[in-house]
């Protein structure tokens, strides 16, 4: 089991008002030893064909806490440097310049290397239970007050009113252009043919309430690398099917009454008040305290 120094924990916890810590700027890069916690759907990318966000939480001084990592391009990754959700991992990355969130870093994605998985939920608990908040109202009022706010939390879910999961339409026409640019700077000498990354058929928006006493609703978009790599296995299967599989697998079993949800919970970079979901908190155990209601 992973042991966690007790002085650490405060360093990781949510904020209580304090100063927040300004983003580093480092001239060398930074070796981050880190839990990750999201892999965000990827996404066309002109240069890369394709990026992936990923969320992590920092292990090891000065570097703890939340940790964005972008551009990942992970189908390009050698098959030692891909990781799973839940995997510990090394890498070298500096602070991002171009983003002012101070959670991101550009990772040096040659220097990934692969720790050990996580594979039972009591030691991802204790690291991350300590960092479960109750309020994504309260957050949404940070980022609306200062847009270098904290912008990565694992929110406490006190009830969810639905999931709805609706067609898709394709890529938007930005991403449309991002891709016949990635096509078109190829190459030409290159041995192997690359192909587009294809959009998912469905979004997934989760309706739900947090754990804030004064909560009046959430609605956001779920980004999560799993709901569509579950979209992509069920191919075969009719749009109907499908929604049943995905609301089955993201409502039903995830968000089950016997389990203690919380959502993994980012923003964007151009607009820091829009926040989605990157992932799914679920661990069973549940306490008697935030036992979770679901309105099927």
């Amino acid at each position: 089991m992973l042991v966690v120094p007790l002085e650490q924990l405060p360093l990781w916890g949510p904020s209580t008002g304090e100063q927040l810590s300004p983003k580093p700027v480092l001239t060398r890069p930074a070796t981050l030893r880190i839990l990750i916690t999201v892999k965000a759907a990827p996404n066309p990318s002109a240069r890369y064909g394709e990026t992936v966000c990923v969320g992590a939480l920092g292990l090891d001084a000065p570097w703890t806490g939340w940790i964005r990592l972008y551009p990942v391009h992970f189908r390009e990754l050698a098959d030692d440097s891909k990781f799973r959700k839940y995997d510990i991992v090394r890498l070298d990355a500096l602070p991002a310049r171009q983003d002012q969130r101070r959670e991101s870093w550009k990772p040096i994605v040659d220097t990934i290397t692969t720790e050990r998985h996580l594979a039972n939920w009591q030691p991802r608990r204790t690291l991350l239970d300590p960092l479960i908040e109750d309020s994504m109202c309260q957050l949404n009022k940070q980022t609306r007050d200062d847009p270098r706010a904290r912008s990565i939390a694992l929110i406490r879910v006190a009830d969810i009113s639905g999931l709805q999961v609706k067609r898709r339409d394709g890529w938007s026409p930005e991403d449309r252009r991002k891709i016949a640019g990635y096509l078109n700077q190829l190459d030409l000498l290159e041995p192997s043919q690359r192909s587009p990354l294809k959009a998912p058929r469905f979004t997934g928006t989760y309706r739900y309430r947090c754990a804030d006493r004064q909560c009046r609703g959430h609605q956001q978009t779920l980004w999560d690398w799993e709901f569509v790599a579950l979209q992509c296995r069920l191919a075969q299967l009719t749009d109907a099917e499908t929604t049943d599989r995905l609301r089955h697998k993201f409502l039903t079993q995830l968000c089950a009454a016997d389990r203690d949800v919380a959502f993994y919970v980012g923003n964007q970079a151009a607009r820091p008040q829009s926040f989605s979901i990157g992932g799914v908190y679920a661990p069973k155990r549940p306490t008697e305290r935030y036992r979770l209601r679901v309105n099927r």
